[in-house]
């Protein structure tokens, strides 16, 4: 072979193999950025014809309804607890820092965090819907059809009625332009 094409041939091969290389750790590193998405049947019962279900430290984001009465706010920090519910099983969200302004009970959701045990999710981020139209796709194709409704073996969480903050009652009778 002469050296002129042996020179190319190297090129070629160097080339080539930076590429996979290149493409080997683009695969790589997406791998580990790759969160799955579940709704609570899913998450509890398997997904798909084989039922796959996701293993303990997996990373994933899960999408239902807030249950109501489930919130449960530890008062010497930020971590809140709550069950999040589709058409089946109850699945608990921990989570740790300030809830978006949006996050309400009856509410649909999606939290990103990971697998801690069979029905519980371990929570780096929870984000709420934005407005009255908006769901994620995978929630709204999950969750279509679905009223909130507290399962029939459901335990409620609500605090008593005297434990709740009476509304402000408005001012009545009073003229315009005096001060309170």
């Amino acid at each position: 072979m002469n050296p002129r094409r042996q020179k190319r041939l190297v090129a070629v091969l160097a080339f080539v193999l930076l590429l996979g290389g290149a493409i080997g750790a683009m695969l790589y590193a997406l791998q580990q950025n790759i969160d799955l998405f579940y709704t609570p049947s899913q998450l509890i019962e398997g997904m798909g014809d084989d039922k796959v279900k996701p293993e303990i430290g997996q990373r994933l984001r899960i999408g239902g309804m807030v249950v109501k009465g489930s919130v449960r706010r530890d008062p010497n920090s930020l971590k809140v607890s709550f069950d999040l519910v589709d058409t089946g099983p109850l699945v608990t969200v921990e989570y740790e820092g300030i809830l978006p302004d949006l996050f309400r009970e009856g509410q649909g959701i999606v939290a990103q965090g990971v697998l801690v045990d069979a029905k519980t999710i371990l929570a780096s981020e929870v984000l709420a819907k934005h407005d009255e139209e908006y769901m994620p796709p995978e929630v709204a194709e999950a969750v279509k059809g679905i009223k909130h409704v507290a399962p029939k073996n459901y335990q409620s969480y609500e605090q008593p009625k005297s434990a709740q903050p009476e509304a402000a009652k408005p001012e009545e009778n009073k003229p315009a332009g005096q001060k309170p």
